[in-house]
């Protein structure tokens, strides 16, 4: 059972900014900040998603082929979410819209330290 995903970043009062700015359009807020400066975001009470600064005290790196994706409600939420993470700085990698078959309906972005972000949901094909 996946518990929570966390990311790291070389820039960790940018990066809280970013995603708290981000979050508050699905409902997740900071629990706590993190003794490496960053933070752990949750949904009732549970921790989801931690921007961290790494614990070898190495630069944070982007993992080629790793991504972190949250579902959301409906399409408009997803695209919210992703104009939302432009509008803060994000990068797009790929527009809102139907992927495959099957109703995936999906948005995909890289945060401000290059972690690449999905927003799904599935509508009715």
């Amino acid at each position: 059972m996946l518990s929570h995903v966390s990311v790291g970043s070389n820039d960790l009062p940018k990066a809280k900014a970013f995603y708290e700015a981000l979050f508050g359009l699905i409902g997740l807020s900071k629990m706590y900040d993190h003794p490496s400066g960053g933070a752990i975001y949750a949904k009732d009470g549970k921790p989801q998603f931690a921007v961290l600064g790494p614990f070898d005290g190495k630069p944070a790196t982007v993992g080629n082929g790793s991504m972190v994706a949250f579902y959301l409600p409906d399409a408009a939420a997803v695209d919210a979410f992703y104009n939302q993470a432009l509008a803060l700085g994000g990068i797009s990698e790929g527009e809102p819209g139907a992927r495959g078959e099957g109703g995936f309906y999906a948005a995909y972005f890289r945060d401000l330290d290059g972690n690449k972000l999905n927003a799904y949901t599935m509508v009715a094909a």
